[in-house]
């Protein structure tokens, strides 16, 4: 198993990226740490690694709470023994931030996903980063979309975020190198198989005045193989960065737009 013997926290794990991920990580032999504001569905999602045959924890963990994240991160290694992986999947519902013009868009609804972004990314990434630090290894991984990375209309501040999200990542592992930490950002175009991009999806569908699916359409058509990634295949490729795999692997924006961006 690529994972076997890893322990592995995902924040914002009762979401469909989070939920996913904590289950390919599961699948592949690491213990994993759910964490998120909303116990009920981390259970969901932990009943369904202990079904498989995994082994899963749930904790009730606001990241945006300096205090919450580092007793977190201090019970997982009391309880373990270490932090392997950390995956940030948290997110924000996007009504209000997506889909209106920069110039019309209320100051605060700008500043929403720029304070919420980088600062809980910071905040758990830091948590792992000590703790992987004293251990001598450790993989932490964020997660972005191509927005960051292109100019799309209508984003508000998530694009922003994303770009500060990368380059919090990319500081990182410039810093935890040394002590053998790497530090990973995927970056992912619109997965349709998510409930947050069906919001996303019919917001940018009605500023242009077409429906979701042809929006949808629009967007796997920029894409090279004319097909948008599904959360699946998100999940597998952070099983592969976060093993022994990888280990040639930091620093990196790991392209998973299907040619979206071309590198």
């Amino acid at each position: 198993m690529l994972l076997g013997d890893k322990n592995a926290i995902v924040y914002g794990a009762s979401g469909a990226i989070g939920g996913a991920v904590a289950q390919a990580f599961a699948k592949e032999g690491a213990r994993v740490f759910l964490a998120g504001r909303t116990r009920a569905a981390l259970e969901t999602v932990a009943e369904k690694i202990r079904t498989s045959g995994g082994v899963a924890d749930v904790a009730t963990v606001d990241v945006l709470d300096e205090g919450a994240v580092e007793v977190h991160a201090d019970a997982v290694v009391r309880d373990a023994g270490s932090i392997d992986v950390s995956f940030n999947a948290i997110s924000l519902p996007q009504t209000g931030i997506q889909g209106t013009r920069l110039i019309d868009l209320p100051a605060e609804d700008f500043d929403l996903p720029i304070s919420t972004y980088p600062k809980a990314n910071f905040l758990t990434a830091r948590a792992a980063g000590r703790r992987m630090s004293g251990q001598g290894s450790g993989v932490i991984l964020t997660i972005t979309a191509s927005p960051s990375r292109t100019a799309v209309p209508l984003m508000g501040g998530m694009a922003p975020a994303w770009a500060a999200v990368e380059s919090l990542s990319r500081g990182l592992a410039a810093e935890l190198g040394p002590q053998g930490v790497r530090v990973v950002c995927l970056n992912a175009a619109g997965m349709p198989d998510t409930s947050q991009l069906t919001e996303v999806y019919g917001l940018h569908a009605n500023a242009y005045g077409i429906s979701r699916d042809a929006f949808e359409a629009r967007m796997a058509e920029r894409t090279l193989r004319k097909k948008l990634p599904t959360v699946a295949e998100i999940a597998d490729v952070a099983v592969f960065v976060a093993s022994d795999r990888a280990a040639a692997m930091t620093g990196a924006i790991a392209n998973l737009s299907g040619g979206m961006i071309a590198d």
